[in-house]
């Protein structure tokens, strides 16, 4: 599927499809829900790239949609500041999974 084609079959324009690949912008979480319906993969896959099924399923769908709707509707300051803490422990955990293999 292209991403022209995703872009249709979630109800967004071929421009903020582009957007949130290319320029790294969050779609909201409605947004981010169809798209991972879409392409079968979770969201935390669409977030993380994480394909451990352990740490996808400790969540329940609509928690992470709940979550990511609470950081989605904060100030932006605020927004960039979970973002940057989560992509720095996010980095921590991949960075000791390597070592530990």
């Amino acid at each position: 599927m292209t991403q022209n084609e995703l872009a249709e079959r979630v109800g967004i324009s071929k421009a903020q499809m582009s957007r949130y690949v290319a320029k790294g912008v969050n779609p909201p979480a409605n947004v981010l829900a169809k798209m991972a319906d879409e392409l079968g993969v979770s969201m935390d896959f669409l977030l993380h790239g994480n394909t451990d099924d352990k740490a996808a399923s400790s969540l329940s769908h609509a928690e992470v949609i709940q979550q990511y709707k609470e950081v989605d509707q904060l100030p932006a300051e605020e927004r960039n500041t979970v973002i940057r803490v989560v992509s720095a422990l996010l980095r921590d955990y991949k960075t000791r999974q390597a070592y530990a293999s």
